[in-house]
């Protein structure tokens, strides 16, 4: 009978429905500081330099969530930010998941003042882009809003990428968007 029940209980907490994968650093926290990666982070573009806000580069919002947050940009030359970490466990293939994350933009970020669009990627290594399961609208709005979106992903995911984005089709100009409160992953409910 145990030999029954052992395996039935580490199949359990696998399934999408109940899995909940935590992120390291969601709200970006750390001392506010130009071109430095959040604790908890890694570049992933080529010339990231993201920045720990509130207090560089003319950006004074409050964080939705705890002191601090991350901007990233985009330059004229048609380079991007980018951010990723590993997550605490693989999101399975075929699962329903859910997250949220909130948006914000800055009409003053020392000259990268265009509005831009956040994607977010899954993948199965480091700073990889498999899937994309979010895209934003363009951020022109000064104040947080919260998006939340739901995805599958169609292959084992063991890796989250935040991309700063130019306009479609892309353009190549000078735009920031501001991140913070992301939320963890959970399964989707089956109601």
């Amino acid at each position: 009978m145990s030999r029954i029940f052992i395996p039935l209980m580490l199949a359990l907490p696998l399934t999408a429905s109940s899995q909940h994968v935590v992120l390291a650093n969601p709200s970006f926290e750390g001392i506010p500081a130009d071109a430095t990666v959040p604790q908890g982070w890694l570049p992933c573009e080529r010339g990231t330099t993201p920045d720990i806000l509130p207090g560089y580069w003319g950006v004074y919002l409050e964080a939705s969530e705890g002191e601090s947050f991350v901007g990233l940009i985009t330059r004229e030359t048609g380079t991007w930010e980018s951010i990723g970490q590993r997550l605490s466990s693989i999101l399975r293939k075929g699962g329903c998941y859910s997250m949220s994350v909130d948006l914000a933009h800055s009409i003053t970020y020392s000259g990268y003042s265009g509005p831009i669009r956040l994607r977010v990627w899954i993948g199965s290594n480091k700073c990889s882009k498999h899937q994309l399961v979010f895209e934003s609208p363009l951020i022109e709005h000064t104040q947080w809003k919260t998006y939340p979106f739901t995805f599958r992903p169609k292959s084992d995911a063991r890796y989250i990428l935040l991309e700063a984005f130019h306009q479609d089709p892309p353009f190549s100009y000078k735009g920031n968007i501001l991140i913070d409160r992301l939320s963890a992953i959970k399964g989707c409910d089956k109601t």
